[in-house]
């Protein structure tokens, strides 16, 4: 498949925060949260992983490549910040549409999102992922990086003052 890249239009927003949820369905923080401890506030991880997306977009300072196929039908996207005092490009979210994992494309937006902080003078990338997400796992360090450490979230309802609810275990 050939891809292009090109920057974010505003026409993209409903198809990138579609995108993301489907691409981050049990590989994300927010998607355990509920698992454990059920919805917050009659939100569900869906809707504040798309105000995550949101975020990326509205980001000050921030970019958002796009990936299209050659029916320009957006099947990919990269969000990158730049932080110029330390020098360091952070990645926050990457995604590739389901029917056409697989093709490269993630591995081309990367390869895309290290180019431009190498020409915004960046001097280290940074991407991360859970434990329990595989494809970010063998993704990111064939792309180059390294791991550098591991956190542990945790979480607990305010609502239940026994926290009754949180004597559950964290999802695998």
């Amino acid at each position: 498949m050939t891809i292009s890249i090109r920057p974010f239009r505003e026409s993209d927003r409903s198809i990138l925060r579609a995108m993301t949820i489907e691409a981050f369905e049990g590989v994300s923080i927010d998607h355990n949260i509920d698992r454990l401890l059920g919805p917050i506030a009659a939100e569900d991880w869906r809707t504040r992983k798309g105000k995550h997306v949101d975020d990326d977009l509205d980001a000050p300072g921030g970019e958002v490549a796009v990936a299209e196929d050659e029916g320009g039908r957006v099947v990919g996207y990269v969000s990158m910040r730049y932080d110029y005092g330390a020098k360091v490009g952070q990645i926050p979210n990457l995604a590739v549409s389901s029917d056409v994992r697989g093709q490269g494309i993630g591995r081309t937006l990367l390869e895309h999102a290290i180019r431009r902080f190498r020409e915004q003078g960046m001097t280290v990338a940074r991407i991360e992922t859970l434990d329990q997400n595989p494809i970010g796992q063998h993704l990111y360090p064939s792309v180059g990086f390294r791991e550098v450490a591991r956190q542990i979230h945790f979480a607990m309802p305010l609502t239940d003052p026994d926290h009754s609810q949180a004597k559950g275990t964290a999802p695998q």
